[in-house]
């Protein structure tokens, strides 16, 4: 998705080729980032894999696998080009920044959380339906309403091509234990480059693109 926001081709079964796993975590994917002219920055509470998340069901298959190799990922990240910001972006700075539209964003987030946003008459997924507990999942946030308070997202697990979701719910499910508060917030110019000059957002908070 947000390739294509961006003018850049690449089908889906390349892009799992690049990924080199079935267990997708979003140091992953800003690795497979880096691989196209896309400037971001990541964002997250946490650098590398949270070994407290073993008892949770979404988590405890993968996780003895995942340690090793996604710690790896996080120590390599700043010498491979990857700007990670250990620290957490509130709902209020993500809206500031879409509505600049010069941003959207991939947000880690609890699908079954977000899936309560969604009308009663709106079908979940089996997979989400029968799981109340975390269920980790990806939407790229694109637009913002000011007078709802809502975001519009972009749900590879939805069927409507639009979708809206409450500033609350979205931060709700962003924020949850499990998600890491993980973010990859995006350029809409494509560059060459990743080190390009920060952008100072917040006191604590420098986005560097």
């Amino acid at each position: 998705m947000v390739l294509k926001s961006l003018g850049i081709t690449c089908n889906f079964e390349v892009l799992s080729e690049l990924c080199c796993t079935n267990s997708i975590w979003t140091v992953d994917l800003a690795y497979l980032l880096l691989r196209f002219p896309v400037s971001f920055s990541f964002f997250t509470v946490t650098v590398g894999a949270n070994p407290n998340y073993s008892g949770e069901t979404f988590y405890k298959d993968q996780l003895p696998n995942d340690l090793g190799r996604v710690d790896m990922l996080f120590q390599k990240a700043r010498e491979a080009g990857i700007n990670i910001n250990c620290s957490s972006i509130s709902g209020e700075e993500i809206s500031v920044l879409i509505l600049s539209g010069k941003y959207i964003a991939i947000a880690l987030v609890d699908q079954y959380k977000l899936s309560q946003s969604w009308p009663e008459n709106f079908s979940v997924p089996s997979l989400f339906a029968s799981n109340s507990g975390y269920t980790g999942h990806y939407v790229v946030i694109c637009g913002y309403d000011t007078d709802a308070d809502e975001f519009e997202i972009r749900d590879p697990a939805s069927s409507r091509k639009h979708e809206r979701v409450s500033s609350k719910c979205l931060e709700e499910a962003r924020k949850c234990f499990g998600t890491d508060e993980d973010l990859l917030l995006i350029s809409l110019e494509k560059s060459e480059k990743q080190n390009n000059p920060s952008v100072l957002l917040h006191p604590d908070v420098n986005i560097h693109l």
